[in-house]
């Protein structure tokens, strides 16, 4: 009779604050990312069409300008 005896270490799972700290810290780095789009569009927004036209934007494409990066890539 054969006898086979395996050894499976298993990663520990990391705690109850573990978790919620990491989580926490990923919706505040969404929000940074988020707010600072935020900050981009107000900032195209306020310029006039003639400064958007020198940038190469038009009006209407202020929200693809800022996240093409994201949707449109």
């Amino acid at each position: 009779m054969a006898t086979t005896t395996t050894n499976i270490a298993t990663a520990p799972r990391p705690g109850f604050w573990a978790r919620f700290f990491e989580a926490l810290e990923r919706s505040v780095e969404r929000s940074a990312r988020v707010q600072s789009r935020r900050a981009r569009i107000e900032a195209l927004e306020a310029k006039s069409d003639e400064e958007l036209a020198r940038l190469g934007i038009r009006r209407d494409d202020i929200a693809y300008h800022v996240f093409k990066d994201l949707f449109y890539a």
